[in-house]
């Protein structure tokens, strides 16, 4: 297999057991409880410390990957990972089981950002975006699959396997980083910024574990909106702090480059949408549609199949539209395919369903792919460590935003209804909104240039192509905007 192909996959894989571990548990909660002696409710914990523990660490993932090398922080974070997910199947006691869902927490926080910083030092700028098609399709799957799979392991095994099963993929995760991952030290290491980092990781993770927690009824108000105020000011004094070093270690700067600033603020926008679904449309399936966890997980997972196919067509789509057309016009037909769930009914034939679900996926992961690609089309080598740091806490932001979104939306429906079952009308207003919100981001793809991102699409616009002295190949290490220059 050839080395482009390869490497994405390895990261796809590690970044699958990832996402896929962080929804996994939700289903076997009260299995667990059982079985260490607790109530389902004081187990949430896990989930809590697992989100806290996630948004702490990632803004350092770029600092540390630059001073330790990214393949062999990439490999270490597999490690962590690991030995977190063995602490889970051994645990006998609520504590333990916290410990260990932290640990796998950090690892977590490391492997997401550094994976993605491994393919962008080792994949060439033209086979980018191909490889990144790979490693967008875990992030889609993970959430979808998750929850039915651990009602299923649970049922038919036992929840421990939740766990042991990362053993196994790990193993093989570093077997083939070692084998197949050049190390590619970084060019140049910045002093730790260790003030920034505790702003920086307070204000994270406020602000993602306080958004996180906001719609499932784990904490009272009061301490969410607590948590989501000191994670605001956290960040705010951030803000200030890193004008005044060389070295942050989340780079604001870097939204004055036009590529990465469409995608992180337009991906914001994007992402929001998307994660509120994992979150409405399980439970609209199961409360409205009386559905087993199970059986909405194979509607679900329609999409996740759509997101499979998608891989196959990006990097062909990207180079023949170039990524600001794709972007515009990907942004409004997936939301419209979001929207499209507020007209789900009890009745409908799943067939109709599944259908919307899986058209709606293809065009979810490959606007996921052109945003997630584009964000490093003009950064230099020396900060795009500090760019994977800044687009994981964004994403992270992003998905948690949308769960609270989505949770808040829900929960006015049914008081405005003066009800306490929720029904399938009580989704739509929710459904319409992040679909709105999603689509908000064509405001963002718009400003960028028409040649955005072309040493990595391939693609020569129109209007340059029409003058054969412009027309030249762009030459490599060369951006877009020197080009335009």
């Amino acid at each position: 297999m050839h080395h482009h192909r390869l490497v994405p996959l390895i990261v796809a894989c590690a970044l699958f057991m990832e996402n896929l571990d962080s929804t996994v548990i939700a289903t076997s909660l009260p299995a667990i409880a059982a079985d260490i002696g607790t109530n389902p409710l004081a187990l949430k914990l896990a989930v809590t410390s697992y989100l806290l523990s996630l948004a702490v660490f990632i803004p350092a993932s770029g600092w540390t990957a630059d001073r330790f090398g990214a393949r062999v922080v990439f490999r270490a974070a597999i490690g962590i990972f690991m030995v977190g997910s063995i602490g889970c199947a051994m645990a006998s006691s609520l504590e333990g089981f916290v410990v260990a869902r932290i640990i796998q927490g950090v690892g977590g926080a490391m492997m997401t950002p550094v994976g993605r910083l491994v393919l962008v030092r080792t994949i060439e700028k033209r086979e980018l975006v191909s490889a990144m098609a790979w490693v967008t399709v875990p992030a889609l799957i993970g959430p979808v699959v998750g929850p039915p799979l651990g009602g299923f392991i649970t049922t038919y095994a036992s929840w421990h396997w939740i766990f042991i099963i990362n053993i196994p993929i790990g193993l093989l995760g570093i077997v083939l980083v070692t084998l197949y991952i050049d190390p590619v030290p970084a060019e140049h290491q910045e002093p730790f910024d260790g003030t920034g980092m505790v702003l920086a990781g307070i204000g994270v993770a406020g602000l993602a574990f306080g958004l996180s927690v906001a719609g499932l009824d784990i904490l009272p108000w009061p301490i969410v909106v607590a948590l989501i105020g000191v994670g605001a000011v956290a960040m705010t004094a951030y803000v200030f702090h890193s004008r005044r070093v060389p070295a942050p270690i989340l780079d604001f700067s870097l939204l004055r480059i036009p590529t990465f600033h469409a995608s992180l603020i337009g991906g914001y926008l994007f992402r929001l949408g998307i994660g509120a679904m994992p979150f409405l449309l399980p439970l609209m399936l199961q409360t409205g549609f009386g559905m087993t966890p199970f059986q909405s997980g194979l509607v679900t997972f329609s999409g996740a199949v759509g997101a499979i196919g998608m891989k196959t067509v990006a990097s062909r789509t990207i180079s023949r539209f170039g990524f600001k057309r794709v972007m515009i016009v990907n942004a409004i037909v997936s939301s419209i395919f979001i929207a499209a769930c507020a007209i789900f009914r009890p009745g409908m034939p799943v067939t109709v369903l599944i259908v919307i679900l899986l058209i709606g996926g293809f065009f979810r992961a490959l606007e996921f792919t052109a945003v997630n690609t584009i964000a490093y089309a003009d950064i230099d080598a020396r900060r795009m460590s500090r760019a994977t740091a800044l687009a994981s806490v964004g994403q992270q932001l992003s998905i948690s935003t949308g769960v609270a979104v989505g949770a808040l939306l829900v929960d006015l429906s049914l008081r405005w209804r003066g009800a306490t079952e929720l029904v399938p009308s009580d989704f739509t207003s929710a459904f319409l909104v992040v679909a709105a919100i999603s689509a908000s981001s064509v405001l963002l793809f718009w400003k960028l240039p028409a040649d955005a991102g072309a040493e990595m699409s391939g693609r020569v616009p129109d209007k340059v192509a029409a003058d054969p002295v412009k027309a030249e190949p762009i030459a490599a290490g060369e951006t877009s905007d020197q080009r335009v220059g």
